[in-house]
């Protein structure tokens, strides 16, 4: 059996992921945490949002994207699912967008060659330049992110290289980022002043 320390209990109380009906367990019955008294705690609660090191569970859109960019090559800690799913939907979004201007762009122009296959024209390198940077822009921070959100279930983030397995690999990530959240994942965090 694994127990917090009290001291990482203050810590969660005062970040406030932590409160007074929080229950732990003590041998064969439930029974309220011992709190420590309020001079005992080494820092000041957080305002709003959780610490960048630690995963922000509940996260919005804006502030999954946000923590995204600023979290850009991060592969230690935790991301939580809404901070994953957020982003892949961004990201999602982004790609349609990008593949419906490169065949907007490359409908004028587009011819037929002579084997019958469709040729775009000239604008579709445009779209497809846009589509390259974006991809290199965020190739890194997307694996970082994943990395994390593994970590959070309480994965190796090693287990990314799955990936590298056709199909199945790809759905094998699929539902290791679905998995929820564990508690043992804390074992990735690094908790730093930024």
């Amino acid at each position: 059996m694994k127990f917090i320390h009290r001291k990482d209990f203050s810590g969660l109380l005062a970040l406030g992921w932590a409160g007074l009906i929080t229950l732990t367990f003590r041998g064969e019955s439930l029974s309220y945490p011992q709190y420590p008294s309020p001079q005992q705690q080494s820092f000041q609660p957080a305002a709003g949002e959780p610490p960048l090191w630690a995963p922000h569970y509940g996260a919005s859109l804006p502030v999954a994207v946000r923590r995204f960019f600023k979290k850009y090559a991060t592969f230690s800690g935790r991301a939580s699912r809404s901070e994953y799913w957020w982003w892949a939907l961004v990201a999602f979004l982004v790609g349609v967008v990008l593949n419906i201007i490169t065949s907007v762009a490359g409908a004028p122009g587009a011819t037929v060659a002579a084997n019958g296959t469709a040729v775009p024209g000239p604008g579709a390198i445009v779209g497809s330049i846009l589509m390259i940077v974006w991809g290199l822009a965020v190739i890194v921070p997307s694996i970082a992110l994943l990395v994390r959100r593994l970590h959070d279930a309480n994965l190796s983030g090693w287990l990314v290289l799955v990936i590298l397995v056709p199909i199945l690999g790809a759905l094998a990530l699929l539902v290791m980022a679905i998995l929820p959240s564990n508690p043992a994942g804390q074992r990735f965090d690094q908790p730093t002043g930024y």
